[in-house]
């Protein structure tokens, strides 16, 4: 194999639909919730009672949950669902909800509240739709972009709840109850024919056993952080410590040289501003490391993964794990700059390092071209737990396992402290339209760019 080397450039995407959605799947699986709902209603679940008390409890929150709703266009495409048919805000005898014969539009809290409340006991059915991958994402779709919705999930008070209901949530796909979605069922089953179509290696790259029920899984998150077979993603020049590899099974988002301390993340560009992706000064001596100067800053690698993506992640480089750093974060916040986005957050990839759930993983090189670098691993709406598997002072090597992520797609990042000299090799622009670059693969080097590739043969 040989490595080609090109240099890391500020690179900004086109970002949004990242990943195509079929918006009559997604909203023909939220009316059928609606309508479930509506026909069968549930007692609150003590956690989504608490939920309802916070909202009704502050009045800031109170005023912000109903103009979430309230602002959403009612101009098309607002106004209609995916077939064309009109989008009806008020259920016709409770004066809120939906109309099923005409689609569906999630319209108060109240409703909100009532599908998060039947969710709890939902696994993930397999579906076309990135958003029915992200069951909650979905209930909430345009009142997230709503200017009263950006102040809504940015608030610590409401993050803080969203914490407790989805570690209720996350109590049952860790249960063997959750696996009912583990079949092979024409619609919904994981193991059907559709969900094998998109996953077509899968009885050959990851462990599993078709003889036994579920396939020997043990609940819905076993499956989602199921493991490769032993030789399924061979690790890449293993003893080169020039080159860089694949830590997630992920597509090339972003790739950008000169990142500054600090910048207007927020803003349509989204660019990386280094500060508030490692939390500030909270590492001691390690984030201050990645800083830079205006003029010389750090490079930043971004990829994102897919709901059917393999969700461990694994060492890009031989050397010693210096921190581990969990920062809390928001669940849904999105930047209103980017519009409403149907699939959201795909059109807010770069703002979400910066204000999302994340793990920071510091390691040392054993190369000194490369030194400190950071690995960032970035949870996505429910997707947002993320489980780091190493400890300050172990060794690693390529290919080793750091963690892994917990019931959804998410994102990674890849970050080189300003000076090092890194080259990226990923046979394709980073961009919406990017592919899968598997786990372990040779993505970047140090050294000489003229002579590493003959060195890497």
């Amino acid at each position: 194999m040989s490595i080609t080397a090109t240099d890391a450039s500020t690179y900004i995407p086109n970002i949004g639909e990242w990943l195509a959605v079929e918006h009559d799947v997604s909203h023909n699986w939220l009316r059928d919730l609606i309508e479930n709902v509506v026909k069968r209603p549930k007692p609150f679940h003590p956690v989504i009672q608490e939920f309802k008390d916070l909202i009704e409890d502050d009045p800031q929150l109170y005023v912000l949950f109903h103009q979430m709703f309230e602002e959403v266009p009612t101009k098309p495409p607002y106004n209609k669902d995916p077939t064309g048919a009109p989008q009806v805000r008020q259920h016709p005898s409770t004066k809120r909800f939906f109309q099923p014969a005409h689609g569906t539009q999630v319209c108060d809290y109240h409703l909100m509240l009532s599908l998060f409340n039947e969710l709890l006991t939902h696994a993930p059915e397999y579906n076309d739709s990135v958003l029915v991958g992200f069951p909650y994402n979905a209930i909430l779709d345009w009142p997230i972009c709503t200017k009263a919705g950006y102040a809504v999930f940015l608030n610590e008070k409401v993050n803080n709840q969203l914490r407790k209901m989805l570690a209720v949530w996350t109590d049952f796909l860790e249960s063997s109850d959750s696996r009912y979605v583990l079949n092979h069922g024409a619609t919904g089953g994981w193991f059907g024919e559709a969900a094998m179509a998109t996953m077509p290696d899968f009885y050959n790259v990851f462990q599993c056993d078709p003889s036994k029920p579920y396939h020997g899984f043990t609940s819905w998150d076993n499956f989602f952080t199921r493991q490769l077979k032993p030789g399924a993603r061979p690790i890449a020049f293993p003893g080169d410590d020039n080159i860089i590899n694949n830590a997630c099974e992920a597509a090339p988002f972003c790739l950008a040289t000169n990142a500054k301390v600090r910048d207007r993340f927020w803003i349509k560009s989204q660019p990386y501003s280094l500060y508030d992706m490692l939390a500030g000064n909270r590492d001691g001596t390690l984030a201050p490391q990645f800083y830079g100067s205006q003029s010389n800053g750090a490079t930043v690698y971004q990829a994102f993964l897919s709901t059917r993506s393999y969700h461990r992640w694994h060492s890009p480089i031989n050397g010693k794990v210096l921190g581990t750093r969990m920062v809390p974060g928001t669940y849904y916040s999105e930047i209103c700059p980017e519009g409403f986005d149907p699939a959201g957050p795909n059109d807010s990839q770069g703002y979400i390092t910066h204000v999302a759930t994340r793990a920071l993983i510091y390691m040392e090189a054993n190369n000194p071209n490369i030194g400190l670098m950071c690995f960032m691993a970035v949870g996505m709406a429910e997707c947002s737990s993320c489980e780091v598997t190493v400890v300050e002072g172990q060794i690693v090597k390529k290919g080793q396992e750091l963690g892994m992520f917990h019931f959804g797609g998410s994102t990674y990042c890849l970050i080189f402290r300003p000076g090092v000299k890194v080259y990226f090799h990923l046979n394709q622009t980073p961009s919406r339209d990017a592919t899968n670059i598997p786990i372990n693969s040779a993505i970047a080097f140090v050294g000489n760019k003229n002579s590493l590739s003959s060195q890497a043969e």
